[in-house]
C-alpha cells in the first residue's frame, strides 16, 4: 500500500519503475479498480495540491521503485517552477480518460472492454508488445465491470489463436494486440 483512501495528503510518489493499481473503497466496502499506473507517473498529487483526503489507494501492482516527496517540498517545487498550469492539464487528461473507460463500461461489450484494457495496460509498460500484464482475471474484471468468468470468455478464444498467454501465477502475456482487438470489434 503507498497510499491509501482518505488519509491527508502528505506526501507525493513519484513512481520510478513498476506499476500500481489505483483503487477506490465504496462504504459497504466494496472495492474497484480505477486504473493501472505505470513508470513517470505522479501519485497523490491532487490531495496534496488541495489539501483534501485522498480519494482513492494506491497499491503496488509489483515491485516498484519510488521516490517519496513529502508535500511541502512538492508544493514549494511547483511554485517555484510554476508546475501548476501542467498539472492541471495532467489532471484534466485523466478526466478524460476515465470518462472516456466510463463510456466504454456502459456501451461496450466485455471483449471490446477488455481489449482496449489491454491497450491501456500496455501503453504503461515500458517493453511495448509483447509484454506482461500482471493482473489476474478477477482484477481485469474489476477494472471493465464485469464478471470473472465474462473476462475469462474473452480471454479464451484470443488464447487459442495464440494471441496471448496466460500465466501460472496470474497474468496475461499479450503478444498481438491488433488481432485481439480485431475480434473483439469482429464479436459485437
Amino acid at each position: 500500500m503507498l497510499l491509501r483512501q482518505g488519509d491527508p495528503g502528505t506526501q507525493v510518489v513519484l513512481l520510478v519503475s513498476g506499476s500500481t493499481l489505483i483503487t477506490l473503497t465504496g462504504t459497504n466496502g466494496q472495492q474497484t479498480m480505477l486504473a493501472v499506473r505505470g513508470p513517470g507517473e505522479l501519485l497523490g498529487e491532487l490531495a496534496v495540491l488541495d489539501a483534501q483526503p485522498r480519494t482513492a489507494s494506491v497499491i503496488a501492482a509489483e515491485p516498484c521503485r519510488v521516490h517519496i516527496i513529502p508535500a511541502a517540498d512538492f508544493v514549494a517545487f511547483v511554485r517555484q517552477h510554476d508546475l501548476l498550469t501542467p498539472l492541471l492539464r495532467h489532471a484534466i487528461a485523466r478526466v478524460r480518460e476515465a470518462e472516456a473507460v466510463r463510456l466504454e463500461l456502459a456501451t461496450a461489450p466485455v471483449p471490446v472492454r477488455l481489449a482496449a484494457a489491454l491497450r491501456r495496460l500496455g501503453t504503461v509498460s515500458a517493453s511495448g508488445f509483447p509484454c506482461l500484464v500482471r493482473l489476474t482475471q478477477t482484477e481485469l474484471s474489476q477494472l471493465i465491470g464485469a464478471s470473472r468468468n465474462a473476462v475469462g470468455s474473452a480471454v479464451k478464444p484470443w488464447r487459442e489463436q495464440g494471441w496471448l498467454d496466460t500465466e501460472a501465477g496470474g497474468g496475461l502475456i499479450i503478444r498481438d494486440l491488433r488481432s485481439i482487438e480485431a475480434h473483439a470489434v469482429s464479436q459485437r
